[in-house]
């Protein structure tokens, strides 16, 4: 990580565009569909096994400075559900951020149920997988949850890989370490999908702005 000595003073020369800007980010802006997902679960019984459906949005937000450090990211909600029940199989909502300067990924978590996670990982523009990752009691990449998940189905670690496929899918796997009440082995929970875009992204707010402007002026 570069650490500068002044924390203060942003950069002037921000391009407004995070559509351009967004790396290995670019190719997951838009709207995304699939009903074959696969989620693997911990239950009384013993594990269960689930084909869900699911919907996730990435929509591009402005370029985020914090001080000399600029992200450009992409604010996502993914709603599962599933072919038996109309009520959702989870709810997630949180942002993916790209730091051109040093080639971080993150991934802001946030789910319905009382837990929040920051994961991070390195990438490059034109990558065809991303990796990012969290440990519980990390401050930097880390996860947090209620005192009631800690006791029942505590979460030591969290990683996703994101492969963009040859068709213009994009696959991911999702791997969760949970420490289950009553049982003397970790249980690894996972999800994995392929999904298929169905919509396109808009400009961020800034960008959409500009382009407006720019439009009026035309001749």
């Amino acid at each position: 990580m570069n650490l500068h000595e002044d924390v203060f003073t942003e950069p002037s020369d921000v391009d407004p565009d995070t559509l351009a800007n967004l790396g290995p980010l670019r190719r997951l802006a838009g709207r995304w569909h699939a009903r074959k997902g696969i989620d693997l679960n911990p239950k009384a019984d013993g594990p269960e096994r689930r084909v869900f459906i699911e919907r996730i949005n990435f929509e591009p937000i402005d370029p985020q400075a914090n001080g000399p450090q600029l992200l450009y990211g992409l604010r996502y909600h993914i709603h599962i559900t599933t072919e038996e029940e109309d009520i959702t199989f989870h709810d997630q909502v949180g942002y993916w951020l790209w730091e051109p300067a040093t080639g971080m990924v993150l991934q802001t978590v946030a789910i319905p149920r009382g837990q929040v996670a920051l994961a991070s990982g390195q990438s490059t523009p034109d990558a065809d997988s991303i990796v990012v990752t969290a440990t519980r009691g990390l401050t930097e990449s880390g996860i947090c949850s209620t005192a009631f998940l800690e006791y029942a189905f505590r979460t030591d670690s969290y990683r996703i890989e994101i492969n963009f496929n040859p068709d213009g899918t994009f696959s991911y796997v999702t791997d969760t370490m949970l420490i289950v009440h009553g049982r003397d082995e970790p249980f690894a929970h996972r999800d994995e999908n392929t999904l298929k875009k169905v919509g396109e992204p808009k400009l961020n707010p800034l960008a959409a702005i500009l382009a407006k402007r720019a439009a009026h002026k035309a001749p």
